[in-house]
């Protein structure tokens, strides 16, 4: 796409986000083409922003308070954009990171989803680009993932390991992502009754099924992004997080065929949960 034509962003706020201001700045130095900004609010209470935000230059939609895949589909179809990028409000984009990502979509016509390198606050890289995980990678992950987290089966399923390079991936991590809005569409956005996690790994997944391609860009390159974390109830995210999970398997592992792998899996998810709880730990 050229520089003349509109791109949009979409970010998926909770009541209040105090980072908002420094991402509109950065994400405005991003890319040199024309922006279209929408704010998915999920809260309780109308959304009020800062003083310091121009509300000139973006739209609020009031999604009620729903879940975070619903808040998302509902911010990118207010849009008309043919590339939206939904990203975190506490992310911080470098200076040319979305033009970086829009230019990979030309070397990538059949790409669905660009994600850029994220990199923590402390210069480290997060491992955003993961692969699908097997029965036996995701269990290992489960079990190990917390506690050895160099454990080979989190290796696999993070690809932490791999030098950052542009290729496809299984997935990749919605804290920043630029999506091709047809084939969005086309496979009807996020799944919308998935809690909290894995909505992304489902996207993923459905994306890579219709003969899409999910595409890791290195080059672009933005800092942080938390989900606003810390402003939600930890024991409770521990809760939602394990109902997540326990949703999106139940969905891959259907069938009566599949039913002694389920509770096989119902039993270690509820003890993890238990353990989660225990160390007061939400992830």
């Amino acid at each position: 796409m050229s520089h003349g034509e509109p791109v949009a962003v979409v970010a998926v706020i909770h009541d209040c986000a105090p980072g908002l201001p420094a991402f509109l700045e950065s994400v405005r130095i991003a890319t040199a083409a024309p922006l279209e900004i929408v704010l998915a609010h999920h809260g309780a209470q109308p959304v009020e922003l800062a003083d310091a935000i121009d509300a000139s230059a973006l739209r609020v939609v009031e999604t009620g308070e729903v879940s975070y895949g619903r808040a998302a589909n509902l911010g990118v179809r207010d849009t008309t954009a043919e590339f939206v990028a939904l990203a975190d409000p506490a992310v911080i984009w470098t200076p040319g990171s979305l033009d970086a990502l829009l230019a990979a979509t030309r070397r990538w016509p059949r790409g669905a989803a660009f994600g850029p390198l994220i990199q923590n606050a402390q210069g480290t890289v997060y491992p955003s680009a993961r692969s699908v995980p097997s029965l036996s990678s995701g269990i290992g992950h489960a079990l190990f993932g917390r506690w050895l987290p160099n454990n080979r089966w989190t290796g696999a399923y993070r690809r932490a390991r791999e030098a950052p390079a542009e290729r496809t991936t299984g997935w990749l991590v919605d804290t920043c992502v630029l999506l091709r809005r047809d084939a969005f569409d086309a496979i009807g956005g996020f799944e919308a009754d998935q809690l909290v996690y894995l909505e992304d790994l489902e996207l993923g997944e459905r994306f890579a099924k219709a003969g899409w391609h999910n595409v890791y860009v290195p080059s672009a390159v933005v800092i942080g992004g938390s989900r606003q974390q810390d402003a939600i109830d930890r024991a409770q995210l521990a809760a939602d997080r394990h109902r997540s999970v326990w949703a999106y398997l139940s969905r891959r592992y259907a069938g009566w065929r599949w039913w002694p792998v389920r509770v096989v899996l119902r039993a270690g998810l509820g003890a993890r949960a238990v353990v989660a709880r225990w160390l007061g730990r939400g992830r």
